[in-house]
């Protein structure tokens, strides 16, 4: 897909994807995350995007709210390890409308007290309903065990602990510190001209602060692998295995992909689930999953089975490993894997807001945007070899941690 960028004097870059439509889609990246925070103030990054659509120095929370909705269009925000996002879609028409709120809540909000305090016990709920959710939970223990003592292993929400004693001065230092302009990029996904994208970027961030100085990321440390079972008061086990595995610029990193699609990716046809679910009958889920960051990545398997079937299950998957590790993949597999993936991506592209998001974490990351095409050839490049490496790097059951979240005796 075609796209133009335009670099503001102040850093912040403008991503302008041509796109005949008339539903439009743009976001705000910023490279500032969970992972960025100081030590005992977990949560602040998620508390700071909550924030944003609650005061600026010219709309209240309903004049932020209806700003957008008013016409029909969707507005909403999430934070990851490495990120904080803002995104909306709506009618062509509303392109000045959008960029203009953006400016807004990014750069003018004032973060009352009074908003803080009704936030913080949103967020303490928000914490609580995961908490009720083995499925989601294990997950941020799970980081928090494979990343021990590092920040990439902090709960994105927080704990009970820390989203209490969260202050104004906490934020601002946040933001001072990493929001910075170079590490910005505002992208539109819809029927415009470049040239009307660039200029309504100027307009609305041409103005904001240059800061392109700021925190740098420390990397993770590798870990021993380790086991842990906790009792919990479930009535089904789960269980969460995996290692830290090749960051975003890797050259294994697409290998990973591919291989993590057909092992337990998207699908019902992923070699575990047709073992696990559909041959033995034995997990109702079983997924794998690959997370590429800046400087590290987490490659993972997660199941839920009665407590039980666990044994047998990680038999299977364990078995399905070392047939890998054997054989590796034949051309004919690896051929089918790649038209799968390719496939697969191909369709997301139907998913517009997503793909303005990833071309904008892109443009963050790497600097440049790759092609559908460019992305089809990495995949088709993939060798049967590269898999192989790949495969004895990552798949030793020896070398992987685990949680296993197991019924409490009644």
């Amino acid at each position: 897909m075609e796209y133009f960028v335009h670099t503001l004097p102040n850093g912040i870059r403008i991503l302008a994807v041509p796109a005949a439509s008339s539903i439009s889609h743009a976001c705000v990246i910023v490279n500032a995350g969970s992972r960025d925070e100081p030590q005992g103030k977990d949560g602040l990054a998620h508390f700071i995007e909550h924030l944003l659509f609650k005061r600026t120095a010219k709309r209240n929370t309903s004049q932020i709210l209806n700003r957008l909705e008013s016409v029909g269009a969707d507005l909403n925000a999430y934070t990851t390890k490495e990120y904080t996002c803002v995104h909306a879609s709506f009618l062509q028409p509303y392109l000045d409308r959008s960029l203009e709120l953006f400016q807004d809540i990014l750069f003018q909000s004032v973060f009352p007290e009074d908003e803080m305090e009704k936030e913080k016990n949103v967020i303490l709920d928000e914490i609580a309903s995961y908490r009720d959710q083995p499925e989601e939970a294990i997950n941020d223990d799970f980081e928090d065990l494979l990343f021990a003592g590092h920040s990439l292993g902090r709960n994105i929400l927080g704990t009970t602990d820390t989203v209490p004693q969260l202050n104004r001065q906490d934020i601002h230092s946040f933001i001072t510190e990493n929001y910075r302009t170079d590490q910005i990029v505002v992208a539109i996904l819809g029927n415009y001209k470049a040239a009307k994208v660039f200029k309504l970027g100027e307009k609305y961030f041409g103005e904001v602060r240059e800061k392109t100085t700021g925190r740098d990321r420390n990397p993770p440390q590798q870990q021993p692998a380790v086991q842990l079972t906790e009792e919990k008061p479930i009535f089904q086990s789960h269980v969460l295995l995996g290692k830290a595995s090749y960051s975003i610029h890797h050259p294994h990193k697409t290998g990973l992909l591919l291989l993590n699609n057909l092992l337990g990716g998207n699908g019902m046809s992923s070699i575990l689930n047709l073992q696990i679910r559909e041959r033995h009958g034995i997990a109702y889920t079983i997924e794998s999953g690959y997370v590429p960051l800046s400087d590290t990545g987490l490659f993972s398997i997660y199941f839920g089975t009665d407590k039980e079937k666990v044994p047998r299950t990680l038999q299977l998957v364990y078995r399905e490993f070392k047939k890998l590790r054997d054989n590796g993949l034949n051309e004919l597999q690896l051929q089918r894997a790649k038209h799968k993936l390719i496939g697969q991506i191909a369709l997301g592209e139907e998913n517009r807001i997503g793909l303005i998001i990833s071309m904008a974490k892109s443009l963050c990351d790497h600097g440049y945007v790759d092609s559908l095409d460019v992305v089809f050839a990495k995949i088709e490049a993939v060798s049967r070899s590269q898999i192989h490496d790949i495969i004895m790097e990552t798949l030793d059951e020896r070398e992987l941690s685990s949680l296993t979240f197991s019924p409490a005796p009644e």
